[in-house]
């Protein structure tokens, strides 16, 4: 079920399907809910999934703001709210994750747990970091003007950030749109270099058990330079995924056994 909901101005979708306890999906940027259509199929027996896409993505509407962890995590609350929804294992991706640690911290009624893979915000913001982000940002305004060699580097760096043959149909889908998704994109990398980027300092408050389901062949949002801030959760784990950005799409069982288990765990609501 595919439902629309208007959010501080902004008309947001999601599909909504399955009945049980309640796993809410943040996707990355550049991408949509479809990221987890195959997950929402082999669940949806035994749980109630909800994805969401963020503005701008997918079949949602554009927002006044610009795209940042921040502005996702406002948009995520405000969606838990509308649906009523309490107690759910939030699953985020890249700036999905960064904002499921926002929503977490901010709002522990809503959230039981929280499942990220390779989130956003756990490293500063260093002058070699913002110097990479605001690269980065260049490239997809590059790309937003029309550039004629956009589509083509895009597909390059988009084949090291879903790697894995699971993953081809899906990368093949992003790569066709990304023109329409630049706009998005130059946003979003801008925003990483700022200061409010940085979610280290919410760690300690997130108390909520927490999975660190790390693609380890990432070599942009990778493990190492984020274990210190991973060791400031009071109750987490890391397990590592041999993937690009998205363990879910790229090894798909392996990640679905590691979320059951996961989840099989949790204290009772």
């Amino acid at each position: 079920m595919v439902r629309r909901i208007a959010i501080d101005g902004v008309e947001l979708a999601c599909d909504d399907e399955g009945a049980g306890p309640t796993l809410v999906c943040l996707h990355a940027i550049g991408h949509d809910a479809r990221d987890f259509a195959p997950l929402r199929a082999r669940l949806r027996s035994r749980m109630r999934v909800v994805a969401l896409d963020w503005p701008g993505h997918g079949r949602s509407g554009l927002d006044r703001e610009p795209t940042s962890a921040s502005r996702c995590a406002e948009l995520a609350l405000g969606l838990l709210a509308a649906l009523d929804l309490r107690d759910v294992v939030l699953l985020g991706n890249s700036i999905g994750g960064a904002a499921a640690i926002r929503v977490a911290a901010r709002a522990p009624e809503r959230v039981r747990a929280l499942v990220l893979c390779n989130p956003g915000g756990l490293v500063g913001g260093d002058a070699v970091v913002r110097a990479f982000t605001r690269a980065m940002s260049a490239f997809h305004a590059a790309g937003a003007r029309g550039a004629r060699w956009y589509p083509l580097l895009f597909a390059a760096y988009y084949r090291t950030v879903l790697q894995r043959a699971p993953a081809r149909a899906r990368r093949a889908e992003i790569v066709a749109n990304c023109r329409s998704l630049a706009p998005r994109l130059a946003e979003a990398w801008r925003s990483f270099g700022e200061a409010d980027a940085d979610v280290r300092a919410l760690a300690p408050h997130v108390k909520q058990p927490v999975l660190f389901a790390w693609a380890s062949r990432d070599a942009i949002v990778a493990l190492p330079p984020a274990r210190p801030a991973i060791r400031r959760f009071p109750n987490a784990r890391v397990e590592k995924f041999p993937a690009g950005h998205s363990p879910f799409l790229e090894t798909p069982a392996e990640f679905e056994r590691a979320l059951e288990r996961f989840i099989a765990e949790l204290p009772p609501v």
